[in-house]
């Protein structure tokens, strides 16, 4: 598809679409990524003139706040709740603690004032001329002690609110990608928006303290508005005309910001292949053996350059403009601490009032400063958002009915494919066509075929991984989309050619086939026994206990037959009516394969199989062999019919033989 869009000049086009959308940055990037040659990145740049871009679009991005709060209520109402009553008192005490020093300074002007007699400290004291100032002074104390202890105590709630908070949508983000189909995983385009998600969750986490602070800021903007309102209203208008410029200079330049970044997240997701490649244990050998460090390191140099172009001349242009707008702010509040002074010269304003005002104005501006800076900020971190939020409102499409039928225990006929035929999102060759196919219960059924014959796809579809794009497939005569979902996949075994290797330990390996069952101990034992698994665990230092993998400390890595005896353990483990053995020997020398397949014998006896191999030493022991060719079935028959027919399958047998000869 991006071929197809290169050919068809699609760079230039892109770029025009650019400059017509009011975009040159993009259209500029365009042709760069046109001579690096990077087409991959050609998608993220288009879909980036979909990002917000009006005034009224980055100010609605902020009904995701709502949302961000509920969340942050659901993982921890109590510490929400303590935040937000510290928040509110601390709005109060800055205001209180100015009101009480314009108090104090009054004060003390009128007794200075007054007559000074030669009097010692007690005899002050005695006269009670200084109650009143002490008293206040008492009072400031006590404002500052309260200010101290509270936004100690505020930092403390806001941290572990923060990771409470974090945790929450973490698990949360965890299960909504449990749900999601496996097409909406393989899709380049879900893959970016599950990135980004995957990053909001804990980059946003300082969200958190940013929309209290603004909620404190405000309240305390607000106790500030009053007194001054009460002394001079026109002080507010023009610290407001000063401000708003600056206000809508920060939403443009994080938009911008926000929008840079959006597309570049198929850069970052190649930058960060391109970082693993380079610096990691799984891919060390080839990369020192083929010598690919100077192409990685070039690689990575040439992306990571070109995204720190973008970012510097956004930067820049920040700077200057951010840098004049900030600049009247400051001339607005020049010209209203001269107009204060005037008026206090005057006799308007007592030396008090002076302070107070000036002090008032002085704290307004810095908070009307934070805030509009904090409410650009908030604005750009909610509209990033979007990405966590829109990823939480995928729908899977692979789900259970609403009154779903139980799999029958035991299966009593078998699985029906009637005319099916499926075809991957995007692709234009179909996977498997007018599929018709019968498996019978207890059967152990073998596909074989080249490369992208289908046989995989048969097997997702038996899992309901997909869904046909048309047929039906019958489980003992109801259409497989009638059973619960959940069931269904708990009753199917599967040992994939590309199986995850758990960096856990051995006996956690193991326990993945039936997770539920990981404290049995004795099955756990069983199934490494059964898979020959327990030689390779008897010679590790912890035995069961042993942690395997390189990724963490004291782990240790297995060679990939010993894996793949690992994972094939977990078919024993999980039990399953439906055995699934997907190139289940493939990293196995001759002998463990001949010793796991005689043991197979006994975990399939009674339980439908399908195996997937190339090798027709493993193949031939099936009741009935499949071949399998362009997604359609050309031959089917036992091992010795088929060598019989002289087809297809006896040609690759041949071939395969001739190479032991």
């Amino acid at each position: 598809m991006i071929e197809v869009f290169l050919c068809c000049a699609g760079v230039n086009r892109a770029a025009l679409h650019a400059r017509t959308c009011g975009a040159p940055e993009l259209a500029g990037r365009c042709l760069r990524l046109q001579q690096l040659g990077d087409s991959a990145h050609l998608w993220g740049m288009v879909a980036a003139l979909r990002t917000p871009q009006s005034f009224r679009e980055r100010i609605g991005a902020w009904r995701h706040l709502p949302t961000f709060v509920r969340l942050v209520w659901d993982a921890s109402p109590t510490l929400t709740l303590a935040s937000l009553a510290l928040r509110l008192v601390r709005s109060v005490v800055p205001v209180l603690v100015l009101y009480v020093s314009k108090l104090i300074l009054d004060e003390v002007v009128t007794e200075a004032r007054l007559p000074h007699p030669a009097w010692s400290p007690a005899e002050w004291i005695e006269s009670g001329r200084l109650v009143r100032v002490g008293w206040l002074v008492t009072l400031e104390l006590g404002l500052a002690v309260i200010a101290d202890f509270s936004g100690r105590l505020s930092s403390l709630f806001d941290s572990l609110l923060a990771e409470t908070y974090s945790n929450f949508a973490s698990i949360r983000l965890m299960e909504k990608a449990a749900s999601l189909d496996l097409e909406q995983f393989e899709s380049d385009d879900q893959q970016d928006q599950l990135d980004r998600a995957r990053r909001q969750v804990t980059g946003r986490a300082a969200l958190l303290g940013q929309v209290f602070g603004q909620i404190q800021d405000i309240l305390t903007a607000f106790s500030f508005i009053i007194g001054l309102l009460a002394y001079w209203p026109g002080l507010i208008l023009l610290m407001l005309v000063a401000l708003v410029p600056s206000l809508l200079g920060e939403l443009k330049f994080n938009a911008l910001g926000y929008r840079l970044d959006y597309f570049r997240t198929p850069e970052r997701r190649q930058l960060d292949y391109v970082r693993y490649l380079g610096s990691s244990i799984e891919t060390a050998k080839e990369v020192k053996l083929f010598g690919l460090n100077r192409f990685l390191i070039e690689r990575f140099r040439r992306f990571a350059q070109t995204m720190f172009v973008d970012n510097r001349r956004l930067a820049t242009r920040h700077a200057i403009w951010g840098g004049l707008l900030a600049a009247l702010g400051t001339v607005a509040y020049y010209i209203a601490y001269a107009a204060i002074i005037w008026r206090t010269i005057v006799g308007e304003f007592s030396f008090g009032d002076m302070t107070f005002l000036v002090g008032s104005f002085l704290r307004l501006k810095s908070l009307l400063d934070g805030l509009l800076l904090g409410f650009s900020q908030i604005a750009s971190q909610a509209l990033y958002l979007e990405d966590l939020f829109s990823f939480f409102e995928v729908r899977p499409r692979i789900v259970s009915p609403c009154n779903p039928l139980s799999v029958p225990k035991p299966i009593r006929s078998g699985f029906v494919f009637e005319d099916v035929g499926f075809r991957y999102a995007g692709a234009e060759r179909w996977a498997v066509r007018h599929l018709n196919l019968e498996i019978a219960v207890g059967e152990v059924l073998a596909l074989v075929g080249e490369n992208g014959a289908g046989k995989t796809t048969i097997v997702k579809l038996l899992a309901r991984l997909y869904d046909p794009t048309e047929g039906r497939i019958l489980l003992d005569g109801r259409d497989l989309r009638d059973y619960d979902l959940e069931e269904l996949r708990n009753r199917i075994g599967v040992v994939f050619q590309d199986f995850v290797r758990f960096h856990f330990t051995a006996a956690e390996n193991i326990a993945m086939g039936r997770v539920e069952a990981a404290a049995d101990r004795e099955r756990i034992e069983q199934a490494a026994d059964r898979s020959l698994a327990d030689t390779i665990i008897d010679r590790l230092p912890l035995g069961l206990e042993q942690p395997l993998g390189r990724r963490f400390s004291n782990g240790i890595d297995l060679s990939g037959g010993e894996w793949q005896k690992i994972a094939i353990a977990r078919a024993y483990m999980r039990d399953a009516d439906i055995l699934v053995l997907d190139e289940p020997t493939s990293a196995l020398d001759a002998r463990s394969e001949y010793e796991v397949f005689q043991r197979f014998r006994d975990l399939s006896a009674g339980k439908t199989t399908l195996l997937i191999s190339h090798r027709f030493s493993t193949v031939r022991m099936a009741d009935r062999i499949i071949v399998l060719e362009e997604g359609e079935i050309i031959e089917s028959g036992t091992h010795q019919a088929l060598l019989a027919n002289d087809g297809h399958y006896a040609e690759m047998f041949e071939l395969q033989a001739a190479g032991y000869r």
